[in-house]
């Protein structure tokens, strides 16, 4: 192959498969900027490949298994940072807008990127997460998963039994309109910036819980905050002191489900939360607003340094 050519078919690929290489290892890792590093390294491994002259029939079959590899790999390190992680951990949010930029505007499937859904994963292994994706999510054959996994595809199909009962068993059920799950959204932060709690009460299931991600690097709950009451009395409080810091609200789609981004001050990004709606009420919030996992999105303002701006 001459280098040309060589050139060519790597930058036919990156466009061609980036998109899909990203929602794979995205689903795999839970984290937008890993992920981003996974889909790069594969593309640098194709191109040496490509440069000495190895034949590669299936681009797509090729950087799939580079990815997914690199995944499994990565996934087992991760676990076992996780073990010291203070407080609750939570996957990455990803923008998931029609309009949003490229990779999350090709994150296709928006059920398998809801946050309920990622956590839900967490607990299988790197091998069984890798096989229920690629077969029952991305629709890769047996055969082809084998290949990619090194393993037979009868083994393949008895990880994909565990992982199916185990997903079913779990499973995360949404409202199925998304412009009634918006309105709530929408509803909800219009109590909350009103500190109205009788409001808030009415847009709350009885048992909706509150998960919180600071990494220990910003102020955050350290455990989750359970029972309409509690929730609704801390959202009036919150949104009484969004308008006192000059925090900016925006609504998006966070990993295919209603969300916010909250914007501090001087517009960076401080902090987001996902929003999952149950029969008509919002039944489960995560806010991320761990620095670190909100730098993907653009320039990021810290809470802690918010809080000490508005002390000043």
């Amino acid at each position: 192959m001459t280098p040309a050519k060589a050139r060519d078919d790597l930058a036919d690929a990156y466009v061609d498969l980036r998109p899909l290489l990203f929602s794979i290892a995205y689903r795999m890792l839970s984290s937008v900027s890993e992920a981003e590093d996974i889909v790069q390294e594969s593309f640098v491994r194709y191109q040496r490949a490509l440069a000495d002259g190895t034949v590669v029939e299936s681009p797509k079959a090729y950087l799939s298994a580079v990815v997914t590899r690199l995944a499994i790999d990565h996934l087992k390190s991760a676990r076992v940072r996780r073990e010291t992680y203070v407080g609750e951990w939570l996957p990455e949010p990803l923008v998931t807008d029609a309009s949003a930029d490229d990779p999350a505007d090709h994150a296709e499937r928006a059920e398998s990127l809801s946050m309920s859904f990622l956590l839900v994963l967490e607990r299988l292994t790197p091998v069984e997460r890798a096989v229920f994706l690629l077969h029952d999510v991305f629709d890769y054959s047996f055969e082809e998963v084998g290949r990619i996994v090194s393993r037979t595809p009868a083994t393949c199909r008895q990880h994909a039994v565990r992982a199916r009962r185990f997903v079913g068993d779990n499973r995360p059920r949404f409202d199925a309109s998304d412009s009634d799950r918006d309105e709530l959204v929408r509803g909800f932060l219009t109590a909350a910036t009103r500190g109205d709690i009788g409001g808030l009460i009415e847009l709350l299931a009885e048992d909706v819980i509150v998960h919180g991600d600071g990494g220990g690097k910003v102020p955050q709950w350290s455990a989750p905050i359970e029972g309409a009451d509690k929730v609704a009395r801390m959202f009036a409080v919150l949104g009484l002191q969004q308008q006192r810091l000059g925090l900016t609200p925006e609504t998006h789609r966070i990993n295919g489900q209603p969300g916010i981004v909250f914007r501090g001050p001087h517009g960076g990004v401080m902090a987001v939360m996902s929003f999952e709606v149950v029969d008509g009420r919002v039944a489960t919030i995560r806010s991320i607003v761990n620095p670190d996992k909100l730098d993907h999105l653009g320039p990021v303002e810290s809470l802690r340094d918010v809080l000490d701006e508005a002390r000043g």
